[in-house]
């Protein structure tokens, strides 16, 4: 099986910027009781009109530019997104065109906050088989657009961001394993009930407010910060390393309370661990994938390192993978 790496990363934040003081004024909260609870300070918020495919273009563009690589070259495409322009196409698809990739094979991936964990997983199979040789690898939502603003328990978590990340053979290093999971007995824990096929649109459906996310946060916690903590053990045992080996981990942005409490539990000390939370909230499928360019472009990753991705979600899924720069 060929090496595969990252070769090029990108993001892209829209430019409105949502504060706690702005919360404030919303619904029922102060700044105190977010920043404590949850780390955040402010996130980032479309303007009308901005879809998942508008935020997931701007961040390929500079995955590709980073990379050196042409739009022509990338022959998969694979868009991480709970939140896409519309139920279907996809936002691969609609991404390829606006690139203007010929002929890329394309599709998206529903595995929420670990959504860009799969992603480079699933692409990773791809190029290590030779099937294809590049692939651009997106993580992208517009969580506003399903936020409850009168729900005060949620309103205040979600944000919207893109990042990417184009993945080639390597000559060493590159992405060495990946764990992924699901336990989709506890779904109903973190889910955005109606629009499908269970609970298609209705004005009763709009009325009962179900096309918004729906948490149970408290329960949600603590199954969070058992499973990346396990799921981080794993991925970790099955590159023959321990934490000793990791540079820097990477998680995905939940819950700055959830991310320390797994950092100690795994004895990783805080300078180990990035965290962009304060500034973007919780991105779902963007989360990771931004951290990480971010982490990147800040020089917290260098050539050689070890970084560990770590990421739970709806589903309830996870992922976790050990990447060596």
């Amino acid at each position: 099986m060929k090496k595969i790496g990252i070769i090029g990363v990108g993001e892209y934040l829209p430019k409105k910027i949502l504060t706690n003081a702005d919360l404030e004024k919303m619904v029922d909260t102060s700044d105190e009781w977010i920043t404590t609870r949850t780390g955040i300070k402010e996130r980032h918020m479309v303007e009308k009109g901005e879809a998942a495919s508008d935020l997931a273009l701007r961040a390929s563009v500079q995955a590709l530019a980073d990379a050196k690589v042409k739009p022509e070259e990338i022959d998969l495409i694979v868009v991480a997104t709970i939140t896409g322009d519309m139920p279907f196409p996809s936002v691969a698809s609609i991404l390829q065109h606006k690139l203007g990739v010929p002929a890329a094979a394309c599709f998206d991936i529903s595995a929420a906050c670990a959504g860009f964990v799969y992603a480079l997983s699933v692409a990773k199979q791809f190029l290590a088989c030779g099937t294809y040789k590049k692939a651009l690898v997106v993580g992208v939502e517009v969580l506003t657009s399903v936020t409850d603003w009168q729900d005060r328990s949620t309103c205040v978590l979600f944000g919207d961001g893109s990042g990417a990340a184009v993945l080639s053979e390597v000559e060493s290093g590159g992405i060495i394993s990946t764990y992924l999971g699901c336990d989709g007995s506890k779904a109903g824990i973190l889910n955005m009930p109606g629009g499908g096929s269970m609970n298609p649109a209705t004005h009763e459906t709009v009325d009962k407010r179900l096309h918004y996310v729906k948490m149970q946060g408290n329960e949600l916690f603590k199954i969070a910060v058992n499973t990346m903590t396990r799921a981080a053990q794993i991925v970790l045992e099955q590159a023959n390393m321990t934490f000793a080996d990791v540079d820097l981990i990477i998680p995905h942005q939940a819950n700055a309370r959830i991310i320390m409490a797994v950092a100690k539990k795994l004895g990783i000390p805080e300078e180990k661990v990035y965290l962009n939370i304060e500034r973007c909230g919780n991105m779902s499928s963007a989360s990771t994938a931004t951290a990480l360019c971010e982490a990147i472009q800040e020089g917290r990753v260098k050539k050689g390192e070890i970084i560990l991705l770590d990421a739970f979600g709806g589903g309830l899924v996870w992922g976790a993978s050990v990447i060596q720069w």
